[in-house]
């Protein structure tokens, strides 16, 4: 038989004992609390149909009472689950924001990527034939490498860029020489003289800068977004502490248990409630906001300077600019490279001449809009910029304005308006104590949850350790720098591009200065004289050298 049937049929001397001091005498009905208890999927087997003695209960006020103590534990860990999922509800815009737009972003650079190069071999494919397709792999592991790059991968943008010049140099190089044969170690000469030899014009120098800032831009922004997902996710994931549990079940339920269900707790009652519970949380808010602050600065970068849609779009444009840079300084380069790093030997044999083909000669051409093919959903990186930037904005201050978001709900307390008819964690009257201020410290003498400010939630206080150190990166990457290679980047900026030759292959002191006519080697008379006699067909005469390189390459 349920202990309150025997609480029910007690003589009336005895229910008249067991009444608490200036305890109203008259049981009133349950009939609303079983029809509001039942409604939440509960057993009407455990409510009494009438008022019983209150002395059982562990939260709620011990008076006259429509709650058992099983009915006080379930409607506690009710009280838990509803909490949770309100936290979670409330903090659901910032989450989605987060996830879809790191997939939007991330579909986005990928594809982008992915269609550059495309573009690229497209192009060269159709202007340069074989010639591309045998020297394509310097081409493929430049994407390669920056596709490893943005998806995190441990790459020094600048010193791969650097190295894709070099190699690329080194094999125009031969194919602009191919009367010579040259071994690695006068190779790895060429590719150390590239910044003084300038063989590819201004193009390096500045797509280094564009690419090294666009795509530092692209990756931390990305990783903004992955980490503000990950907070934003695990926070809204909250464990209430045992006090919490308590002022939550007291506040939610135990109008139940007063036989008023109907009344709802009491708007300022419900602010020192989450204030209690949510402490923690608040102190995120400050870090939060600094890191939105910062993913705000570099969403303005990828509209602006450091846009990588505006960088990858015509790479191979640039690409191509700079190989014919190359073709029309040949003949400098040729002799200052021989100057530098000394006469390379005569091949074995040349091949016999045979035309070139009609576009070897031509500049690239980029593709017309139409020809282009589309970014990832149709879109363009402003686009996406906009749309993250209000929604970023609109996440400022989330965390603590989580009390003041449940508590505004209809479903959770009376309102502002309601103050005198609503239920003040005693009876239905109004609540008088003050609202707390937000974040742990505040919570020293909060009325309604037993808060140790002694120990902050270590949980939390990861999450803004992880915020501290990607707003760190994300201020980096505004200003165009890799925190992941800053140190790197600084020593070998001083290390000099002759560094690593060979004694007997480049020479410890040796300045090119591209701009001077080329200096004339006794033993390439032959070649020079040939170019003194026809000063104004320079270009024509490297054109030679890079038609016996196809022959050569081709056959």
């Amino acid at each position: 038989m349920p202990s309150w049937i025997g609480a029910v049929i007690l003589p009336l001397s005895g229910l008249l004992l067991s009444l608490p001091a200036g305890a109203d005498v008259k049981a009133r009905s349950c009939s609303e609390v079983r029809q509001a208890y039942g409604a939440k999927g509960f057993s009407l087997a455990d409510i009494p149909y009438q008022e019983i003695a209150g002395e059982h209960l562990r939260v709620c006020p011990q008076e006259y009472t429509c709650c058992t103590t099983e009915m006080e534990d379930k409607l506690s860990q009710q009280s838990k689950l509803e909490f949770e999922n309100l936290v979670e509800e409330t903090s659901h815009f910032v989450r989605t924001t987060f996830v879809s737009r790191h997939k939007k972003f991330d579909e986005f650079f990928r594809e982008l990527l992915e269609n550059a190069e495309k573009s690229l071999n497209d192009m060269f494919v159709r202007t340069y034939g074989m010639l591309y397709m045998q020297n394509s792999e310097v081409f493929q592991d430049l994407f390669t490498e920056l596709k490893r790059y943005y998806t995190g991968g441990n790459v020094n943008l600048e010193e791969m860029l650097n190295d894709f010049w070099a190699r690329l140099l080194e094999r125009m190089f031969q194919l602009i020489n191919p009367q010579y044969h040259f071994s690695e170690d006068y190779l790895e000469c060429v590719s150390k003289y590239t910044d003084q030899l300038k063989p590819f014009g201004d193009v390096p120098r500045k797509l280094k800068i564009q690419v090294t800032r666009a795509f530092i831009a692209a990756r931390t922004f990305v990783q903004g977004l992955t980490v503000g997902r990950e907070v934003a996710n695990r926070v809204s994931k909250v464990s209430p502490t045992p006090g919490c549990i308590r002022a939550l079940m007291k506040m939610l339920y135990c109008p139940y248990c007063r036989g008023l269900p109907a009344v709802r707790p009491c708007n300022n009652y419900c602010l020192n409630v989450m204030k209690g519970c949510l402490a923690n949380q608040a102190d995120l808010d400050t870090e939060w906001n600094l890191f939105i602050d910062a993913m705000l600065l570099v969403a303005e970068r990828l509209e602006g300077p450091f846009n990588i849609e505006s960088v990858m779009d015509p790479i191979d444009v640039k690409i191509s600019e700079a190989i014919m840079n190359m073709q029309e300084n040949s003949m400098q380069v040729s002799a200052k490279v021989f100057q530098g790093c000394g006469q390379p030997k005569p091949a074995p044999a040349l091949r016999s001449a045979r035309s070139a083909p009609e576009n070897f000669n031509t500049r690239f051409r980029p593709y017309n809009p139409e020809e282009r093919p589309t970014t990832a959903a149709g879109t363009s990186l402003d686009r996406l910029v906009t749309d993250i930037k209000e929604k970023l904005k609109l996440s400022k201050k989330v965390w603590s304005a989580l009390p003041y978001t449940i508590c505004k709900d209809e479903s959770v307390t009376a309102g502002t308006s309601n103050e005198e008819e609503c239920w003040n964690g005693h009876s239905k009257a109004r609540y008088l104590p003050e609202i707390m201020n937000d974040g742990l410290t505040n919570q020293i003498n909060n009325p309604e949850v037993d808060v140790d400010i002694t120990r902050p939630d270590t949980f939390i206080r990861q999450q803004i350790m992880a915020l501290r150190v990607m707003t760190n990166k994300l201020k980096n990457a505004y200003n165009g720098n890799d925190v992941n290679f800053q140190d790197t980047s600084d020593e070998s900026s001083g290390s000099g591009s002759g560094s690593g030759c060979m004694d007997d292959v480049c020479p410890t002191e040796f300045e090119f200065v591209t701009t001077e006519a080329p200096a004339v080697d006794p033993d390439r008379r032959e070649v020079d004289s040939s170019a003194a006699q026809h000063g104004p067909s320079l270009l024509s005469a490297s054109l030679v050298g890079l038609v016996l390189a196809l022959q050569r390459l081709c056959r």
